[in-house]
């Protein structure tokens, strides 16, 4: 059952135990998303299906090294927003190796050539500068265009404000862009990937709290 379209929406961060149920909504919300479907192919059920596996690495990992927020309306979790913490964007060697299990049993070698030129290309435009990274920006299909997603941008955008730095962010969906705008994010490039455009967006930092770094708030 869907989750009432005019009850209110409480955003928090996910638990271990909720990670599933991120998982599968991520991989629903982004089954089509022009460079999924340019790197995976196939059929929308098939892109489900590796996309569930890809994703639960990545917000596995996004819980351990950032914040998983989640958006709950009537208490069914209905949208994901993943935040990364400065420094942690980009996959270690050793987490590029663990991905290899998931990526072998999911998805053909020509797709994992695809998908490396396309984090290659995403990674050349990540901000030299501290910031912490966005995304995934996930809502439920059945549950988009009725502000699950604007609540997550709220509560993101007031964690990141706490601690004074960027925010920077990956699309490749044009209507997107002019979303993200309304929270304070700003293109900074545009990038054609695999055929496929992709915009690159940066949210200027606010002024950090006037406090020691001891005492400085973390996300969570």
């Amino acid at each position: 059952m869907q989750p009432d379209p005019s009850g209110p929406v409480l955003v928090r961060d996910l638990r271990c135990e909720e990670l599933a149920a991120a998982v599968a909504i991520t991989a629903r919300a982004m089954r089509d998303n022009p460079i999924n479907v340019r790197v995976l192919g196939g059929s929308p059920r098939m892109r489900v299906k590796a996309l569930t596996r890809l994703f639960r690495a990545g917000l596995g990992r996004t819980m351990h090294k950032g914040v998983l927020l989640g958006a709950f309306r009537a208490g069914e979790l209905a949208g994901v927003a993943g935040l990364l913490r400065p420094g942690c964007c980009q996959l270690l060697p050793a987490e590029t190796l663990a991905t290899l299990p998931a990526l072998l049993t999911s998805i053909q070698l020509p797709a994992i050539v695809r998908m490396s030129r396309w984090l290659s290309d995403w990674k050349a435009q990540d901000l030299h500068d501290a910031h912490w990274h966005l995304g995934p920006v996930a809502v439920e299909p059945g549950l988009q265009g009725q502000g699950v997603g604007a609540a997550l941008l709220i509560e993101a955008c007031a964690r990141i404000d706490r601690v004074g730095l960027a925010g920077y962010l990956e699309t490749d969906k044009a209507a997107n862009v002019g979303f993200y705008e309304r929270f304070g994010f700003q293109t900074v490039a545009e990038a054609d990937v695999l055929g496929v455009a992709n915009w690159f967006m940066q949210r200027p930092g606010s002024a950090p709290p006037a406090i020691s770094e001891d005492e400085r708030p973390s996300l969570a």
